[in-house]
């Protein structure tokens, strides 16, 4: 049987195989080399994910000391005081208090408004794609389409989205297990470049408003809903990364999965009404986020098993979405699957607010490429990522 090892790179290339021994292990097994409880089960991972006696932080009730951790050294300041005062890291009230001045820019109706921007700008970059005749679909449609989305409604100029992107992946690079020193660097001096420019962006908007999120959270922060400079800008970068990096992946992972099983690509071509479906079933079959962590705020038992106050449970997700206890023939991938309840979105509090955007973007870009690339075809193998929580590739070469 296959080991559970996220830093193989046979692992990573179908961790499949480890899940279902992990499964079939039990419910819950601890894990050294990452000093956390990992639990592989769809049964399990959901009921946790709404289980208040887990949260993302413990800072809101103990000190390092009292949760007997060490407090991160004082060279990753940037990166978690950037982290630490997200929504995604934030518990109740904190989270609620902020989750609720930005779900407002996350209405159905908000989100629905966009889906012109949306479709047009995803038929724009497919249309370039098929000029050239070939190209990368990571970097030529699944990377500028959230980016310029999220970029646009954040209220950031154009000229300065370059940068985006690559702040983006370094700051992601601290979400692995066990990151290394220099992944750490690059996160640090990332977290410190994108901080430095919205802070100059917000005051900015401060002095000239616009009609996008930036200056929404100021304009509720003059209003009387609290929201600190800080909690603003790390709310802005959690967007930006949160509302592409799982759409990117999710895009090339899922072409990638179509272009291995031919019948169901050729099946979805013969009927595009297949789209919706076809979007939750790939988010299902290779899933962008593989781990989403949690703190144990005080004991649970799972299974017979007490994992005590101050660990940490590692929710996988990718095992969890590949449950036969739940997916029939789960290893199969069947675009018509009518019953799909991954949680590739995670739940709960901490559910995916930019979730119906995601979903919008996805079926844009595969409107696009199945409408006017018709014949789009893998060129070459793709290199995966040496990534394990954060799942995607290198590039996807394709000819059109």
């Amino acid at each position: 049987m296959a080991a559970f090892d996220p830093w193989d790179p046979d692992f990573l290339a179908d961790p499949s195989p480890a899940y279902a021994e992990l499964r079939g292990r039990g419910r819950v097994q601890y894990f050294e080399p990452t000093d956390q409880w990992l639990v592989p089960h769809h049964a399990d991972v959901s009921a946790l994910l709404r289980d208040r006696r887990l949260g993302r932080t413990y800072q809101h009730r103990f000190a390092h000391e009292e949760f007997g951790r060490t407090a991160p050294p004082a060279e990753h300041e940037p990166f978690h005081t950037l982290n630490d005062h997200g929504m995604l890291d934030l518990e109740p009230p904190d989270h609620t208090r902020i989750r609720r001045l930005v779900s407002k820019a996350f209405t159905p109706r908000t989100v629905e408004r966009l889906k012109p921007y949306v479709t047009r700008l995803a038929g724009e970059l497919v249309e370039q794609l098929v000029e050239k005749g070939s190209g990368d679909l990571l970097g030529d449609v699944a990377e500028p389409l959230p980016v310029a989305v999220i970029a646009e409604m954040l209220g950031i100029p154009e000229a300065d989205r370059g940068p985006l992107r690559p702040w983006s992946a370094d700051i992601c690079g601290m979400y692995e297990l066990n990151p290394p020193q220099d992944v750490a660097d690059r996160a640090v001096r990332a977290s410190v470049e994108f901080s430095e420019y919205l802070r100059d962006l917000i005051a900015v908007r401060r002095e000239r408003p616009g009609d996008d999120l930036i200056s929404g959270l100021i304009a509720a922060h003059d209003e009387g809903d609290r929201l600190t400079e800080q909690e603003m800008i790390s709310t802005a970068v959690l967007l930006l990364n949160a509302g592409h990096e799982a759409t990117v992946n999710a895009t090339v992972n899922g072409w990638y999965a179509l272009f291995r099983n031919p019948g169901e690509l050729a099946r979805l071509r013969a009927d595009h009404s297949l789209i919706p479906s076809a979007i939750e079933e790939l988010m299902r079959y290779d899933t962008p986020l593989q781990l989403f962590e949690r703190w144990v705020l005080d004991d649970v038992e799972i299974d017979g098993t007490t994992v005590p106050r101050g660990a940490e449970i590692a929710m996988l997700f990718g095992s969890a979405n590949h449950d036969p206890a739940v997916f029939r023939e789960p290893e199969r991938l069947d675009l018509g699957r009518a019953e799909n309840p991954h949680i590739s979105f995670s739940a709960g509090i901490h559910y995916c607010i930019g979730a119906p955007l995601a979903r919008i973007e996805l079926a844009a870009s595969m409107t696009a490429l199945l409408e006017k690339a018709p014949a789009l075809a893998l060129a070459e193998e793709p290199v995966r990522k040496p990534n394990f929580v954060i799942r995607g590739l290198e590039g996807l070469a394709v000819t059109v």
